[in-house]
């Protein structure tokens, strides 16, 4: 049964992911790339605002922890484990793409941020709500795209944010200490339902202590490995340009390098990796306190640049150097190929990722059960957030228990692709309210200006 749901879900995306979003992704990042005059360039400016200090009247949680959250749900099984897959079943050339995507997406996150601000509403129990579902509604006053949205990413939630997280926890703690899967489902069920109890703030709070140095760790991890491959680093850049360009095979025990392969397997790792696109980031935006829609959308757009750019890039020189470096290593399994990495560098590389990675789980349990909360919120009010809870924790451990991860990872891909199209049509749709906003405090100039629009409430599906 397993084996007959993997496969036709396997060839469910090969559909999706095959053309339909490989092109319609990409040519969201560029379109917007272009009409918003290349954000990537106020990178640094972006960063500032990290620190600004910030309006106190219109929010409930800072800029920093916005985006915390955010990187919390992003960085994850996709920036490692994710990696070492598309590099294994699309070739060196896939981290190219990987990487491309995430440069060009902060172009989308950045759409993606002023849209959560500028359709942001009070719900019935005070709270601000936002994000594709509410721009759909209010600003493309589409109800049917924006109840569609709402229920692929509560099911994607499932899938991206929960299933696949504690699956490759428990394999990676199965293989390092021995712990039985589920030990590993006990203990992260525990923790995750344990912070949810504290809602948003308590998950902001968590995720804006561990988020930077989890990621500190891991950079440094990879920083001694590539310190010790020094020799293969440029060799392995070399293999990953020519292997993204060139139709033939990578050669060196790698597999799959065509050129729509790595682009395929890039994308959607890339896009697994910083959810840009997706629709995910703009919900935790929302609630921001922001002085106006582009200061939060600077903020947001550096996401896809730490989690894809930065952590990405060096995960796949350190699989790539690695391979390179013990070709023996080249024909392993492609959630093994980090591990084995990590492992050359002795057991501290490998306890280091093994901590790294299950920092990274539960961060992503939690920032992603916030999404899944807001969107079965939007559909049904309050009242479903409590059974919500209950059956995230315990999706935690059917996660952790699943034997077979092929399964596992191609109803995450399924999911995303389909959650994207309507996120999609809605930053296309919106380019003239994207233009207009981004024109009046970017490029005239007024970013600190406070917009004193107050929030409108919610109209609670009516």
């Amino acid at each position: 049964m397993l084996d007959l749901l993997d496969h036709w879900l396997a060839r469910g995306n090969h559909y999706l992911w095959g053309y339909l979003l490989l092109f319609a992704l990409m040519g969201t990042h560029l379109y917007l790339t272009c009409i918003l005059r290349f954000p990537q360039r106020h990178l640094l400016t972006a960063m500032k605002l990290y620190f600004r200090k910030e309006n106190k009247k219109h929010g409930e949680i800072s800029q920093f922890s916005s985006l915390m959250v955010s990187l919390a749900a992003n960085i994850g099984t996709g920036n490692i484990i994710g990696v070492a897959l598309a590099v294994a079943e699309g070739g060196p050339g896939a981290v190219f793409w990987c990487w491309l995507t995430g440069f060009l997406g902060m172009s989308t996150r950045f759409a993606e941020g002023l849209i959560a601000i500028k359709y942001r509403r009070i719900a019935s129990n005070g709270e601000i709500v936002g994000g594709p579902m509410y721009a759909l509604k209010y600003g493309l006053k589409n109800r049917w795209l924006a109840g569609t949205f709402a229920v692929l990413t509560a099911i994607a939630a499932f899938g991206i944010g929960n299933i696949t997280q504690g699956n490759a926890a428990a394999k990676v703690l199965e293989h390092s200490f021995s712990l039985p899967t589920w030990g590993t489902g006990a203990i992260l069920t525990v923790l995750t339902a344990l912070v949810l109890l504290g809602g948003l703030k308590g998950i902001a709070r968590l995720c804006s202590a561990l988020v930077p140095s989890m990621a500190l760790i891991y950079i440094l991890g990879c920083a001694c490995i590539l310190w010790m491959n020094w020799e293969y680093i440029l060799p392995a850049v070399e293999l990953i340009l020519s292997s993204a360009f060139t139709p033939q095979a990578a050669g060196g025990g790698f597999i799959g390098s065509a050129i729509m392969l790595a682009m395929s397997k890039g994308v959607s790792r890339g896009l697994f990796s910083n959810e840009a696109g997706m629709g995910s980031s703009p919900i935790i935006s929302a609630p921001a306190r922001t002085p106006n829609p582009v200061q939060q959308a600077l903020v947001s757009s550096t996401g896809p640049f730490w989690d894809t750019v930065v952590i990405c890039t060096l995960t796949g020189l350190v699989i790539v150097t690695s391979i390179m470096a013990h070709p023996d290593i080249s024909s392993i399994d492609g959630e093994k190929l980090t591990y084995l990495a990590f492992g050359k560098i002795g057991g501290f590389g490998a306890h280091l990722l093994t901590i790294s990675l299950t920092t990274f789980v539960v961060s992503t349990l939690l920032g992603w059960s916030y999404f899944g909360e807001r969107c079965l919120q939007y559909l049904g009010g309050t009242r479903l957030i409590t059974p919500y809870r209950v059956l995230w924790v315990i999706a935690v451990f059917i996660g952790c228990v699943t034997p077979k991860s092929n399964i596992v990872w191609n109803f995450a891909d399924c999911a995303n692709g389909l959650m994207a199209l309507p996120n999609l049509v809605c930053l296309i749709g919106l380019t003239g309210v994207l233009i207009a906003e981004t024109r009046h405090y970017l490029w005239q100039r007024r970013l600190d200006e406070v917009d004193r629009t107050p929030i409108p409430k919610d109209d609670d599906g009516k």
